[in-house]
């Protein structure tokens, strides 16, 4: 994520707009490091009623306009208690940005006590680990603070309050707005850097991203040193710093979400091509795309709520994952050792021939003889070489050889049930892989965790509570208008295909590999058009364990077609009755519904 000195100024401009000459109606502080300010103005003769988030928490420091209204906690910290008294019913008269700093400064114009105007300001900057909010009074001097900074913590600034606030040090940087066309060619163009990372070492406010973006869109490998860069390069990489120099002072921003599938990636104030085209829509797993947004607190509203959306449910599906994982390895090992124990028994047939050869040929065994050449009647009679026991009869060795034959016999039929059993368990743990992978929502992560607690793969944690909501199948609608579904775990599949798809419905699923059981609805039509049948193949491709091979072979059959045994795991189905087509698992241009 790149909240860097151009979103601050994408910031700056839209809270300009909104803010401006609006007043504070509330002062909230939801969490520790966390101020709302709620304001009411009129923008374009609309009244309107704006929520301002600042948040200087370490780990996740930012600054937009939201929507929906923040908690208000019962106990009202000292610093709101503070900001109430001195800006609360204030009107907001400036909103800066020093430079292209990550810094915002909001002015508040109030009575005090005396009933004169004063101005006050509220500061955030937004520096990663270093974030905070700071009140300070017209004189400059520190109020208060949401965190204190004393010698101890830095001896560069202190941030205490009745301390002269002063901006955070500058790392002898360039302002991208000022900075001369032959100073950036021939100084920051030419410093010992990739191209890349001499941009946003040398000019203030730009991060990696904008950098790299920076370079992509002039054509140069931002990898490379500067020193390989040619005039033209660099010519090309000066008009980019021109296009970012007019869209900062026009305010012509172009918010923006960069995605990998659902997954969001980044976010910017400029068009980020280098991470793809602009869409729509979402892209789909494995693909990349971009989202633009009219604002900018809009797009860091979206981006950080998806990216908690998506850590979250990556975060509790560890767990699972890990314990799938040992599940397949520990299955597979047994697996392996049962088809060894199994390869041992295909002997078993051998000693039973040897039994009945001795018992009709064992009479002509010389007293303590270790063989005897016999002719074999379940070969041609061809001769065949029998060890003895030299110490026992011919019988008594028979006796031996049938024992063994029994013994190997009923090994081999316990195992060949234990192997089919295991096969299938591994089978179906491959599938919950697969699911766990597919899984976009909390209750998606859920609906698997209640799958493997009744399995037994988790321990149940007593009596169970409140029914479960269940999660939902992915709906897709085809270019002719069909409507397809897809199963995302086992559960799901099962009520896909026994209790919403009908019997005339139409079934796909990639040939013997995990994967999801697709649905493509035919209306009790009896034919569809062919883009139908392939589109509803490629999702089955696509959601199974095969979507990265070129091409997945699809079985597909009429819904009716199918039987689930009694006692199968969740998501098992046997049919007899289908065709097959091989297709690329590419989803891409079908439409989600």
């Amino acid at each position: 994520m790149a909240f860097d000195g151009i979103v601050v100024s994408a910031l700056r401009w839209e809270l300009s707009k909104q803010l401006v000459g609006g007043r504070i109606s509330k002062v909230y502080q939801p969490e520790r490091d966390e101020i709302t300010l709620t304001v009411k103005n009129r923008v374009d003769d609309q009244p309107v009623t704006a929520r301002l988030l600042l948040s200087a928490e370490g780990g996740l420091p930012m600054a937009y306009l939201m929507e929906e209204t923040g908690e208000n906690p019962a106990v009202c910290p000292g610093f709101c208690m503070l900001l109430r008294k001195h800006i609360g019913g204030g009107r907001i008269k400036d909103i800066r940005q020093p430079g292209l700093e990550r810094i915002l400064e909001i002015v508040v114009e109030h009575l005090d006590e005396m009933g004169d105007y004063g101005e006050k300001r509220l500061i955030i900057e937004i520096m990663g680990k270093h974030s905070n909010i700071i009140f300070v009074d017209e004189k400059g001097m520190i109020l208060d603070s949401i965190k204190h900074v004393s010698h101890m913590v830095s001896s560069v600034r202190e941030v205490l309050p009745g301390r002269e606030y002063s901006y955070p040090p500058g790392q002898d940087k360039q302002d991208p707005l000022t900075v001369d066309d032959n100073f950036f060619l021939n100084h920051i163009m030419t410093a010992p850097l990739s191209a890349t990372k001499a941009i946003y070492t040398g000019l203030t406010g730009i991060s990696p991203l904008v950098a790299n973006q920076m370079c992509y869109s002039a054509g140069v490998d931002g990898g490379s040193s500067t020193a390989q860069l040619s005039m033209d390069d660099k010519e090309r990489l000066l008009t980019e710093l021109h296009d970012l120099r007019h869209l900062l002072l026009h305010g012509t921003f172009t918010p923006c979400i960069a995605y990998d599938g659902y997954t969001p990636l980044e976010f910017g104030a400029v068009t980020l091509t280098s991470y793809g085209e602009v869409r729509n829509d979402l892209p789909k797993k494995g693909e990349k795309g971009l989202r633009t947004f009219d604002s900018i607190s809009e797009a860091i509203h979206r981006y950080y709520r998806e990216r908690r959306q998506s850590t979250k449910i990556k975060q509790h599906s560890t767990d699972l994952r890990k314990l799938v994982a040992t599940a397949v390895e520990r299955t597979a090992k047994k697996l392996d050792l049962q088809q060894q124990q199994l390869k041992s028994t295909e002997k078993r047939d051998k000693y039973k021939v040897y039994g009945e050869l001795l018992t009709a040929y064992g009479y002509g065994a010389a007293p303590g003889a270790t063989e005897i050449v016999v002719s074999n009647y379940y070969d041609n009679d061809r001769q065949l070489t029998i060890p003895l026991d030299p110490t026992k009869s011919a019988m008594e060795v028979a006796k031996g050889y049938f024992a063994r034959y029994n013994k190997l016999k009923r090994t081999y039929e316990a195992l060949t049930t234990l192997v089919a059993e295991t096969e299938d368990e591994l089978s179906y743990l491959l599938t919950v892989k697969s699911a766990l992978d597919f899984a976009e929502t909390e209750e998606d992560i859920r609906e698997i965790k209640r799958e493997l607690t009744d399995g037994g793969y988790i321990r149940s944690k007593g009596k169970k509570g409140k029914k479960e909501e269940k999660s939902e199948p992915l709906h897709f609608v085809s270019s002719d208008g069909y409507d397809i579904f897809v199963g995302k775990n086992n559960y799901q599949n099962d009520r896909l295909t026994f209790q919403i798809a009908s019997g005339d419905d139409l079934w796909f699923h990639a040939k013997q590999q995990p994967g999801s059981h697709v649905i493509l609805r035919t209306n009790g039509a009896e034919e569809l058009p062919d883009s139908a049948y392939e589109e509803a193949a490629r999702l089955a491709a696509y959601y199974s364990s095969s979507r990265e091979a070129p091409k997945v072979e699809i079985d597909y059959t009429r819904r009716r077609n199918l039987k689930k045994p009694p006692g199968a795991k969740p998501g098992y189905v046997i049919y007899h009755t289908n065709y097959s087509m091989t297709i690329e698992p590419d989803i891409h241009g079908i439409r989600e519904a």
